[in-house]
């Protein structure tokens, strides 16, 4: 079986998220390709299709999001994440039972001897006159009920968990601040979420797993789970494992790939590029050596903002007092410098916020 060292995987993960060439495809079909974007800081999609398409306008994700072709909802890891409308619905069904899992493993104590269908049914309820709530508005109409569990586990339960909501514009325009306003999935898009079929097929796990690997492969069935949160796909990837293709990394671990995914020669060159806080080229893996290093590794979970110098985690990035700050996690080159000083000012330019200078840390030898 094939070895793919960890730079030709680094190579795949680039091409497949648009960061080795910037795509010429629209916001909804980026956002459909990525299997959704990491969102739960509500600016910084903006970036990461800033670094990956070409020409991106912002307007065009606000007009996305104003028109419900994309929304903002609780979705993979149980995390805000902006998808398609259409995979929202498709795909929310399948992943509810984790959702419930992870906000009860998270309040367990707090949430014991409720009766989720209950508070669902109540909360459903509250919201069929489809007015937008935020998630204070809805626990206070259902506080009568149930007084005893803490109002924000109450909350999380509800609105990530048993009802599939959407967090309405203007929470996530661009460089709009904007609270969190819930309203139902079905309410929002005119249409419910999909059931899950009857049968034991699970199309939707198969689907999740052709879409992950055209996103993200070459990656082991451990990378998927990762990224969605789904435990039970195991079924679904022996469902179409004789559609792909098959490797091994350095470490040992099967790879899964589609057949025809690109996996450019792993001496490609790499652009700098600036990734946003949480983006999933780093966390849509368990295994994530292929783009961070493991001494680094805490950032990727910390929402620090990162650099790819060659393809790799190499500095963070914040903008503070008018100036965009980039930090290095080892001393750059001279050609490095140069290639993310010039990435930096076309990203100032980009985020038109009177930033008046690129400022790079520099770093002992």
């Amino acid at each position: 079986m094939t070895v793919l060292g960890t730079r030709a995987l680094n190579r795949a993960t680039l091409a497949r998220q648009y960061l080795l060439d910037r795509a010429d495809t629209s916001v909804c079909d980026a956002v459909a390709h990525l299997c959704g974007m990491q969102a739960q800081e509500p600016q910084e999609p903006f970036v990461g299709l800033w670094s990956r398409l070409r020409a991106f306008e912002p307007a065009e994700l606000d007009e996305a999001l104003t028109g419900a072709d994309v929304v903002r909802t609780h979705l993979m890891r149980r995390t805000v994440h902006l998808v398609t409308a259409e995979d929202a619905l498709a795909w929310r069904a399948r992943h509810e039972p984790m959702l419930r899992q992870r906000v009860l493993a998270t309040y367990r104590h707090e949430l014991a001897g409720i009766d989720l269908d209950e508070v669902a049914a109540a909360g459903r309820a509250v919201m069929a006159d489809e007015r937008p709530r935020t998630m204070a508005q809805l626990v206070e109409a259902l506080h009568d009920r149930w007084p005893a569990p803490p109002r924000r586990a109450l909350g999380e339960l509800l609105v990530a968990a048993l009802i599939p909501m959407a967090q309405l514009p203007p929470r996530g325009l661009w460089q709009t601040t904007a609270g969190v306003r819930n309203l139902p999935l079905a309410a929002w898009l005119g249409r419910d979420v999909d059931p899950l079929p009857s049968d034991e097929s699970d199309p939707v796990g198969q689907q999740l797993v052709r879409r992950y690997l055209a996103a993200y492969g070459p990656a082991a069935s451990a990378d998927l789970r990762a990224w969605c949160g789904l435990a039970g796909l195991p079924a679904a990837v022996r469902a179409v494992r004789e559609e792909l293709v098959t490797f091994r990394d350095e470490r040992g671990r099967e790879l899964l790939d589609l057949p025809d995914a690109p996996r450019p020669h792993q001496d490609t060159p790499a652009p700098v590029r600036f990734l946003p806080a949480f983006d999933n080229a780093i966390l849509g893996y368990r295994d994530r050596s292929r783009i961070i290093d493991d001494a680094h590794l805490g950032l990727s979970v910390a929402g620090h903002r990162v650099v790819l110098v060659d393809g790799r985690v190499r500095a963070t990035w914040t903008v503070r007092d008018e100036h965009l700050h980039i930090t290095p996690l080892r001393p750059l080159a001279a050609p490095e410098g140069e290639a993310v000083r010039a990435e930096a000012h076309a990203l100032t330019a980009f985020l038109d916020e009177d930033i008046s200078s690129v400022c790079v840390v520099d770093v002992d030898e």
